[in-house]
């Protein structure tokens, strides 16, 4: 049977108290008309105040036909709107002192504005002028365009952004959640203004959205802002969309892929299919990750490293989505010493497969999760990053205490399990991109294939 989740067991029109800490910190959400959920944390002691608009559109909801169009959009919705142009929004931010910007992902994108506490009013405007009444012209679209088209040159002059797409693509294939987030240089000149105005209205709805405050500010006094910014939207009886769930239907390729070009270094990223967010797991994996090349003292960092001096560079990371995930190893190396590099690579990941992790490896790696979790928190741009992100994934809000009680419950046993299970028992490395000076794939060091062919 089917578990409820618990942020949409709330009324509209409700406001609940998710949690108070003996610092003084509250947690609150309130459902609004329109299906817009209200997030806030009170952090008496700081004096600053962070606004995020949180949509739930990303890339991997872009018909094949407008590929890069939320990033695109992302971009244009900053040209100007009914009440103010580009120029204004920018004067007015920078006449405060704050930062005002955005960012789009795989799953959603978020807008957001950090500014002193007493700022906020302007923030919540600016923020949700942007986000709502974005006029989206067809000159914007044309001037932004050549924009779009020099940041995909950019990410494509820079050696690791480009690995990261490369082995993206190698792993998750032509499923949405493989392409790149912004888009291909056909895609981007021949979207239309119209296209673009159409996937702006369809998807940029109230119940995809979550706003998140944090800082020295008061719920009630957000929630006046957002409804005297928002007015006649706040109506009617729309529900918030659920979290995404499902399981992804990707065939698993083995692949090797290379993008040749004209590099000083070699860089390499193998990597195979892991967790979404919705497994329990999850945090076994984090401690796998930190662990197997989360830090200087991680298994692929000492080996790598500090006692073979194969490469400056070298860690592995994950990422989980809400029916799949990935996790990947890195290395940048001398291209004479990439079949060297992989070869360790592959035997690092044998071993930790084969034999698991120690007591003490498994200890450090939940110290530098807990550790990284606490710092981490010590702005309101983290907190209101950790609070929206948690409602519109999971439609539910876990403490920072609960979390470390989870990362710190994780045993020896377990991540020596999930090891086993990923790095082994489900086929092991099943993609590896090569971004390098290497004009075919037969170029390329037979230890590196064999990581492909063995690792299995």
């Amino acid at each position: 049977m089917a578990s409820k989740v618990p942020g949409y067991e709330q009324p509209v029109g409700s406001t609940r108290t998710l949690e108070s800490t003996s610092d003084g910190a509250v947690v609150k959400r309130s459902v609004l008309a329109g299906g817009l959920r209200v997030i806030t944390e009170h952090v008496p002691a700081s004096r600053s105040a962070t606004i995020g608009l949180w949509v739930g559109v990303g890339s991997r909801d872009e018909p094949s036909t407008v590929a890069g169009a939320a990033h695109y959009l992302e971009h244009l919705l900053f040209k100007g709107t009914a009440n103010r142009g580009a120029t204004q929004i920018a004067q007015e931010i920078d006449a405060v002192g704050g930062e005002f910007n955005a960012f789009t992902a795989k799953e959603h994108t978020c807008y957001y504005a950090q500014v002193i506490d007493q700022d906020l009013p302007l923030a919540v405007d600016l923020v949700t002028d942007v986000v709502f009444e974005a006029l989206c012209t067809d000159s914007d679209v044309d001037t932004e365009r050549s924009v779009v088209l020099e940041e995909i040159a950019m990410r494509d002059d820079d050696p690791e952004d480009l690995l990261h797409e490369t082995f993206v693509s190698a792993i998750l294939g032509k499923h949405p959640l493989g392409l790149p987030v912004l888009g291909t240089e056909e895609s981007i000149v021949g979207m239309s203004a119209t296209a673009l105005r159409g996937f702006y209205k369809r998807r940029y709805t109230l119940p995809r959205m979550v706003l998140a405050v944090a800082g020295n500010i008061e719920h009630a006094q957000v929630l006046r802002l957002v409804r005297k910014a928002l007015r006649d939207r706040l109506s009617g009886s729309a529900v918030p969309v659920p979290p995404r769930r499902g399981r992804a239907r990707i065939p698993l390729d083995r692949k090797l892929v290379l993008h040749t070009d004209d590099t000083e270094q070699a860089h390499v990223m193998l990597g195979l299919r892991a967790l979404s967010r919705h497994d329990e797991r999850r945090y076994t994996l984090s401690v796998l990750n930190a662990a197997l090349g989360g830090g200087m003292s991680s298994r692929l960092f000492q080996e790598v490293r500090e006692r073979r001096g194969l490469a400056y560079q070298v860690y592995s990371s994950t990422a989980s989505y809400a029916d799949t995930g990935h996790m990947a190893v890195y290395a940048g190396c001398q291209p004479e010493r990439l079949g060297e590099v992989a070869g360790v690579l592959r035997e690092v990941l044998g071993q930790v497969a084969e034999d698991g992790l120690t007591d003490a490896e498994v200890a450090r790696a939940k110290g530098q999760l807990r550790g990284g979790l606490v710092l981490g928190m010590e702005d309101s741009a983290s907190r209101m990053s950790r609070i929206g992100k948690q409602e519109l994934n999971y439609g539910d809000y876990r403490g920072i205490e609960d979390t470390v009680a989870r990362i710190d419950a994780v045993t020896t046993e377990e991540v020596c399990l999930l090891a086993r299970g990923l790095l082994r028992g489900s086929g092991g490395v099943s993609a590896a991109a090569v971004v390098g000076p290497y004009a075919h794939d037969d170029d390329l060091p037979d230890d590196l294939h064999r990581v492909i062919e063995e690792q299995g």
